[in-house]
Formats: C-alpha cells, sequence, structure tokens
C-alpha cells in the first residue's frame, strides 16, 4: 500500500491534518500510510506551513512526467566495485567520507558502513559484503546497521531467491536525514516552550526558555520552509483580531468572527507560533485550554518602563 501514489483526495487529507496540527505519524495512520510518505510529500511541497494539496497534486503530476527513469540495480553483488576507479584513491575517499560523518557524531563502524553504501555501484550491499570490505565481524555490521536504520538512512531489502537482505542508500535518504533532524529541533522548540509556560516569562528561566524556544522554533522553520506570502498575511490577520478582541479565543471563535474556515485560522495561528519575530510588539500565547490570546512581549521593556506605566494615570 505504501507504494502507491498519493490521490488527490489523500493529499487534501494531509493538508486538513496539518491545519489542525497534527504530527506526521499521525495523518499518516488516517490515511494508511507510512510515516516516511507523509513526511517526504510535505517536504517535497513547501513543508507544513505552507503545503497545500491542490498544488502538490500538480507539482506530482509534473514529477512523474518528466522523471528520468532509473537505470536498473546490477543483479551481481559489487562489493570490490571501483567504478573504474583506482582502488587506492576510492578507500581514501571512503576514509575521508566516514571520518566526516565521525565528525559531526556517527559511530565510526556506521560512519564506515554508511561509506561503503554511498560508493557501492548499486547503493546496495549485503552484511557479508560490509564486514569484508570493512574487515570487522558480522556483529558489528549488524549494529551498525541496526543503528542506521533508526536514522531512517538506509532500508533493508530481500535479495531475490535468498534468505539473506542487503541495506540500500536510496534516493531519498538525504531528505529523511534532513526531516530527523528538523524534527529534532521541533522537538527541543516544544520542550522549551513547556518550560518557559510552567515558569512563566517574568522569572530568568521562563525567559531563558522562552529565548531558547524561539531560536529551535525558527531554526526548524529554516528547514522545512518558510510560511507563504498568504499565510503571512492571515497571520497578521489574527494577531489584530486577537488584539482588538482583548480576551483569550479558541481556534473555532477565532475563525467564526473572522469568516474563515477553521483550518485556515488553525495555519495563520501556526504561522505566528513558529515565526514569533513576526509578531513584533506583540506575544503570541496558548491557554491551557488550547485558546490563544496576545500579550506585550515582555523581553521589550524593562522592569522600571513597566513601573512606571502602570504608574501612569488614567484618561
Amino acid at each position: 500500500m505504501g507504494g502507491r501514489r498519493l490521490a488527490a483526495e489523500e493529499r487534501g487529507d494531509i493538508e486538513a491534518g496539518l491545519a489542525e496540527g497534527l504530527p506526521y505519524a499521525a495523518i499518516a495512520r488516517r490515511l494508511g500510510r507510512p510515516t516516511s510518505t507523509v513526511s517526504r510529500e510535505v517536504a517535497r511541497n513547501g513543508g507544513p506551513g505552507a503545503y497545500r494539496a491542490e498544488h502538490a497534486d500538480r507539482a506530482g503530476d509534473w514529477r512523474r512526467r518528466h522523471r528520468p527513469p532509473r537505470p536498473a540495480r546490477p543483479p551481481a553483488a559489487d562489493a570490490g566495485a571501483t567504478h573504474g576507479r583506482e582502488p587506492a584513491a576510492v578507500r581514501a575517499y571512503m576514509d575521508r567520507f566516514a571520518t566526516m560523518m565521525t565528525g559531526d557524531g556517527l559511530p565510526r563502524t556506521a560512519a564506515r558502513v554508511l561509506a561503503c553504501l554511498v560508493t557501492a555501484p548499486s547503493g546496495a550491499r549485503t552484511a557479508a559484503e560490509l564486514a569484508q570490505l570493512l574487515r570487522v565481524s558480522p556483529a558489528s555490521v549488524s549494529k551498525a546497521v541496526g543503528y542506521l536504520e533508526g536514522l531512517h538512512v538506509l532500508t533493508r531489502e530481500h535479495v531475490p531467491g535468498s534468505r539473506r537482505a542487503r541495506y540500500v542508500i536510496d534516493d531519498d535518504v538525504w531528505l529523511r536525514a534532513w526531516l530527523a533532524s528538523a524534527r529534532k529541533n521541533a522537538v527541543w522548540a516544544e520542550t522549551a516552550q513547556a518550560g518557559a509556560e510552567l515558569f512563566g516569562p517574568s522569572t530568568p528561566a521562563g525567559a531563558r526558555l522562552e529565548a531558547m524556544r524561539q531560536f529551535f522554533a525558527g531554526v526548524h522553520q529554516d528547514m522545512t520552509g518558510p510560511p507563504v506570502a498568504a499565510h503571512l498575511d492571515d497571520a497578521m490577520t489574527v494577531l489584530a483580531a486577537l488584539l482588538h478582541a482583548a480576551r483569550p479565543l479558541a481556534t473555532g471563535e477565532l475563525a467564526t468572527a473572522l469568516g474563515w474556515p477553521p483550518a485556515r485560522a488553525a495555519t495563520a495561528l501556526q504561522a505566528a507560533e513558529r515565526r514569533p519575530e513576526l509578531c513584533g510588539p506583540l506575544s503570541l500565547q496558548r491557554t491551557p485550554a488550547g485558546a490563544h490570546l496576545v500579550t506585550a512581549r515582555h523581553d521589550r521593556l524593562t522592569p522600571a518602563q513597566r513601573t512606571a506605566l502602570a504608574r501612569c494615570p488614567g484618561p
């Protein structure tokens, strides 16, 4: 089922799920699809803040019409293949590639396995081939490929007519790695937000955690794509509406007041939350009940300025 192309109706369900703020895994369960199918679809079409089903459907049709034919995978093993290059030069490059990945925190054997797969003509090798090339034990290879599978940078497939498996670097490996990294930044932002709400913006810990949330939310947004201009305009509108209301509003209440579909209001709120710099001197806050309100940003005024303003006589 995961190999079927996404239908227009499924893309509509993805857009609706994103508007509800659902994670990719929840959207995938609705569709009966792998989570990776949803994450790739969203990443290829503007990211969660800019995904539009109609545009994604047209882009998918265009990609299918213009996709070059994929070369057939050689049936024979290619453990010793060097693409016609000098074996010593290939080994030196593999060492360089593995050293780079180790410097980024990848365990050494896992980095060497990845280097072997990236440089394989077919992008695939069996565990026995990897052990032979790297001169390590099968147990070391098993541990390394398990680690890489956990990072979603390789997949396992069965060798036809055999009980053996081979490990494959496919066309979407770097997209999956990018999305995994982007998701880590989102988790950091979400955790920091929970702490900022716990301690409150007026405490040093709360202010520190809010700064942390803004940083990682910004990195996540930069990685997954900025919201389109229409979303930015909608974000400004919901901020103005909440300021005018001067009280917390649920997403449904906000949508009704603006005459918008609930999904549009939810997307606009998400755009404002993900890009706090758009709010200017305002801060978009979420209440424990899930409603939204705007307040003045705590960091725009010093304590002395706030005290002085509180003492100003009324009209």
